[in-house]
């Protein structure tokens, strides 16, 4: 039986100095921070899905585009959510991450997770050590991954700006 990986887009954004923008999952009783994310839709390449996203998610469009993966980072759901989703119809074993980096031009005030579909019941700005440490088990290695790939592009912005 072969697994079926879903597209999605993932959107890390960090801000002048230097933290990045994560949501506090609302469908959860433990707090479970993630950057916005979502499947890419038919014709969008993975940087418009990430901006998309990102909108939907926290209502934040004051972006600069810095950089997007070519490649994805896959991840495997664990059995219990896999199950879930099988009851819902949803037959995704797990998820093909493109990461895009965006640099926040915005005010603070632009930032508001009570969407019309919220996902998120708080959001915060944190160090990436924060969004490793605090990510769902079965999602710490592509946030490992994210951080090795992204720290380094995130602190040459920061002091390019300087």
């Amino acid at each position: 039986m072969s697994l079926h990986f879903r597209a999605c887009a993932g959107a890390i954004v960090f801000n002048k100095q230097g933290f990045v923008l994560l949501g506090n999952r609302i469908d959860t009783k433990d707090d479970a921070w993630q950057f916005p994310q979502g499947g890419i839709e038919q014709g969008e390449s993975p940087e418009v899905a990430a901006r998309r996203e990102l909108f939907e998610e926290t209502n934040v469009t004051s972006v600069k585009h810095i950089y997007t993966e070519n490649e994805p980072t896959r991840y495997e759901f664990d059995e219990e959510i896999k199950k879930s989703f099988r009851k819902k119809g949803i037959n995704s074993d797990g998820q093909d991450i493109y990461f895009s980096l965006f640099y926040f031009e915005g005010n603070t005030k632009e930032i508001d997770v009570k969407t019309a579909h919220p996902e998120f019941r708080e959001y915060a700005w944190k160090d990436f050590d924060f969004a490793v440490q605090n990510i769902i088990e079965f999602k710490k290695e592509v946030y490992v991954k994210a951080k090795k790939t992204f720290e380094p592009k995130i602190k040459q912005y920061l002091c390019q700006l300087s």
